[in-house]
């Protein structure tokens, strides 16, 4: 089977961009094919993915299980543990050794992360 050839065709939108408008197209274009992707991994996480941050993050097991167990409790898993403990270590100052200990205590995690808590974020 033979292609037709249209690149003439195609390239006729094209050619009378300069080099800076060609290259604002490509980014253009670049982003209008990954906003559905970010949108789809911002829409949809699994307390398997949030565990798999964190332990890249080097916390535990144990201490990921903990954690992504709070998020789901206090309704910000949506958000990403990883952006928790992140908030954590900016807020307080802390390692991020440190902010994943203090996640691992309920009532710690409780008072910054349910609603109105001091890092709680509405969407």
């Amino acid at each position: 089977m033979k292609r037709h050839d249209d690149f003439q065709e195609r390239r006729s939108s094209l050619i009378n961009l300069t080099d800076e408008q060609l290259h604002e197209r490509f980014w253009q274009l670049s982003q209008q094919l990954v906003d559905p992707m970010l949108e789809l991994a911002r829409q949809h996480t699994t307390p398997s993915i949030e565990r798999s941050v964190l332990l890249r993050m080097g916390a535990s097991s144990i201490e990921a299980s903990s954690i992504v167990g709070f998020a789901i409790a206090h309704g910000v898993i949506g958000r990403g543990v990883g952006h928790c403990i992140i908030k954590v270590m900016n807020h307080y100052k802390l390692s991020l050794r440190e902010a994943i200990e203090k996640c691992t205590d309920e009532s710690f995690f409780t008072l910054n992360f349910k609603l109105g808590g001091v890092l709680y974020e509405s969407k």
